[in-house]
């Protein structure tokens, strides 16, 4: 059930790209307005090196509902670093970089040490990286820049929908205030599977705006399971971080 939990935090959390996107470039939708909000989007990117801090986390599926605490930290860019607890214990810890996805969970003895294979099947979506750090951060999974988007105007904020269909069904939507995610939503219809992810409160910590609170539902051939996530305690480069890992020996390998 934690590699549920941390596969679904993770995203419900990776196509193929590694490192930044941010920087000089062109915006594919010919809508000027448009085209000037994804711009807006993209230059409101909170910027940091590191950041550290505590993810309290509610996992609710139709058998039960567990809550888990995670400190976690990050390397922009570079390194994303989680360890779960309950009840005080830690019970699972996983280290991500733009090539590797590494996880053990202590109460099954097991662990992965590979792709992101493991979490792209538990999650019913392609993911990478750079996709796991956008929706870490309030930013949009896919990059808007690199295709026609329908663009609308919603009570709720700016809405953006691709302008040509494709496998994945995408919707985003981006807060009016600061230009951040208001949600994201992924689809593979013909798969029965989607994810949702809104983000219900950002906050301003040290002058930086973040998420506060981010809810990822995920659905799977009628079954729903909902992930909320609190950040609280951030840090912002405060100096190097350490992301101690090493798989126990003696734990089994979770095979694909």
């Amino acid at each position: 059930m934690y590699r549920k939990i941390l596969g679904l935090v993770l995203l419900s959390l990776f196509v193929v790209s590694c490192g930044s996107r941010k920087g000089v470039k062109g915006i594919a939708t010919k809508n000027a307005e448009a085209a000037n909000i994804i711009e807006s989007h993209y230059n409101s990117e909170t910027d940091f090196k590191t950041l550290s801090g505590k993810l309290r986390t509610v996992y609710q599926s139709e058998e039960r509902t567990q809550s888990v605490n995670l400190s976690f930290r990050m390397e922009k860019d570079k390194a994303i670093w989680m360890s779960a607890s309950v009840l005080g214990f830690p019970v699972a810890k996983a280290y991500i970089t733009p090539s590797r996805v590494s996880y053990y969970e202590k109460v099954s003895q097991t662990y992965f040490d590979g792709d992101f294979r493991l979490l792209s099947d538990l999650l019913g979506t392609p993911l990478d990286f750079q996709k796991l750090q956008n929706l870490l951060i309030g930013q949009a999974i896919y990059d808007l820049r690199e295709e026609e988007f329908e663009f609308s105007q919603t009570a709720k904020g700016f809405q953006f929908m691709p302008a040509e269909e494709g496998l994945i069904k995408k919707m985003f939507l981006l807060n009016p205030k600061n230009f951040k995610t208001a949600a994201q939503q992924l689809a593979q219809t013909q798969e029965n599977k989607s994810v949702t992810v809104t983000y219900s409160d950002f906050q301003e910590v040290e002058g930086k705006i973040f998420p506060e609170e981010i809810n990822i539902i995920a659905n799977e051939a009628g079954s729903s399971t909902r992930i909320e996530l609190t950040y609280r305690s951030l840090e912002f480069d405060r100096g190097e971080l350490s992301f101690p890992f090493d798989i126990p020996s003696g734990y089994e390998e979770i095979n694909l």
